[in-house]
């Protein structure tokens, strides 16, 4: 089985209380809607390889693995935070699991979709 296909099943069967509708397959991404009207696009070209995107009240964020900021202490792994910040990551680690990287997200974004970020001076 794919690996979306599997992320997408955990997330019905262990979020489904804060699905606001059921996890969408796409071809290339995984569409989880929450009932605190996030929105989190999950694609995963590898286990280590991964972009967690999310709106909430118009504004976006994001966790993704492109190698490109290496000053930053989780490298490669970095938040975009929704005050438009580049973070270090408080969530993700390349070397967990999927699974485990989604639930840590999904339980966040249930307690804060701005992941504590406040707007940029």
């Amino acid at each position: 089985m794919s690996l979306h296909l599997e992320l997408g099943e955990l997330i019905g069967r262990e979020f489904a209380d804060a699905l606001a509708s059921p996890v969408e397959q796409k071809q290339d991404v995984l569409i989880v809607r929450l009932v605190n009207g996030t929105a989190l696009d999950i694609r995963y070209a590898a286990p280590d390889a991964y972009s967690l995107r999310w709106t909430h009240d118009g504004r976006e964020a994001g966790i993704d693995t492109a190698p490109l900021h290496r000053n930053l202490a989780t490298y490669p792994n970095h938040l975009h935070d929704a005050a438009g910040n580049l973070r270090d990551d408080p969530l993700t680690r390349i070397d967990a699991a999927p699974e485990d990287n989604v639930r840590q997200l999904i339980r966040a974004l249930i307690d804060d979709p701005a992941l504590g970020a406040t707007e940029s001076a």
